[in-house]
């Protein structure tokens, strides 16, 4: 696979993508002696255990400054400790100033939940086949047995799929106003959510370790957001407690690593704006950042 670019809707330029790791990710997905790793690296806990021991060391601080210059970081949004970052994992999950990520205030807009390169369907035409740069989901399948019968409630819907990078913000937040109905934890792999891993056909969505959330989001009605782990992400973890929830309250974080939120909205209760339509039909992801608007919320179906 070659370079990857997406598209930055904040001045309109094509970027090539900065990948933590290249050589090696390149290895695992593109080549035959890479893909005998991929059940012991991706197949099981491990691997990405020991990952996330390093990344809370102490020692591991010394990685910082060198991936702040690889990736091009804008460190001038971030809150940086007092005592600095006590652990590359305490830099990864790093918090931003309060006002680096303004909200779209209108009650109308629904907001990217973290800086993410977004994916947008505006329709889904069938819940048995949704692909994603070369990978094929099942709706059913991504929200798992305990999900029940909660697909149908998005038979005709529309979905995104929000892919964070190493170098991104990695906390996360609710896109609208409302409440958490329930939550459920899906075991699973570690492999790269990167479109080098799905290119090859993997089910990464509906394979990885996954935690899934019914929410039930205000003048919308139902939605599912899930959060997806990759490769090196020790944890996702979940700062809200539950409840009621605003709009671009902080939900949790994902440690060190690359990783997906996917959300999956009911028929007609949302429409994607066009920019990011347009992009996303030619298959580009678009940067966005947490908090910008990427969605109009109408008036849902059946309510």
């Amino acid at each position: 696979m070659s370079d990857l670019y997406y598209y930055d809707r904040s001045n309109g330029e094509l970027r090539r993508e900065k990948i933590l790791g290249d050589f090696f990710m390149r290895l695992a997905y593109n080549y035959r002696l890479g893909k005998l790793l991929h059940w012991p690296l991706f197949g099981q806990a491990f691997f990405s255990r020991l990952l996330g021991y390093y990344a809370d060391c102490r020692v591991s601080r010394r990685r910082i400054a060198g991936t702040i210059k690889d990736l091009g970081i804008d460190m001038s949004e971030v809150a940086v400790p007092e005592q600095g970052f006590a652990c590359f994992n305490d830099f990864f999950a790093r918090r931003l100033k309060a006002d680096a990520r303004p909200l779209a205030a209108a009650k109308t807009t629904l907001i990217s939940p973290a800086d993410c390169r977004l994916l947008v369907y505006p329709r889904l035409e069938a819940l048995d086949c949704i692909p994603v740069k070369g990978s094929r989901f099942n709706v059913a399948e991504l929200l798992g047995a305990p999900g029940g019968g909660l697909a149908g409630e998005f038979a005709g819907g529309s979905l995104c799929v929000c892919r964070l990078c190493p170098a991104d913000y990695h906390r996360y937040h609710f896109p609208a106003d409302g409440k958490l109905l329930r939550r459920w934890l899906l075991r699973g792999k570690y492999h790269s959510v990167h479109p080098f891993a799905l290119h090859t056909g993997l089910k990464v969505f509906t394979q990885n370790l996954r935690q899934v959330n019914e929410l039930e989001l205000v003048d919308l009605g139902k939605a599912a957001f899930i959060e997806v782990g990759a490769f090196a992400v020790s944890s996702i973890q979940e700062t809200f407690g539950g409840g009621e929830f605003r709009k671009g309250e902080e939900k949790g974080y994902f440690a060190f690593g690359g990783s997906t939120i996917i959300m999956i909205f009911r028929a007609g209760s949302i429409e994607f704006d066009a920019d990011l339509v347009a992009k996303s039909a030619e298959n580009m992801e678009c940067l966005v950042r947490m908090g910008e608007q990427i969605a109009t919320i109408v008036a849902p179906s059946g309510r």
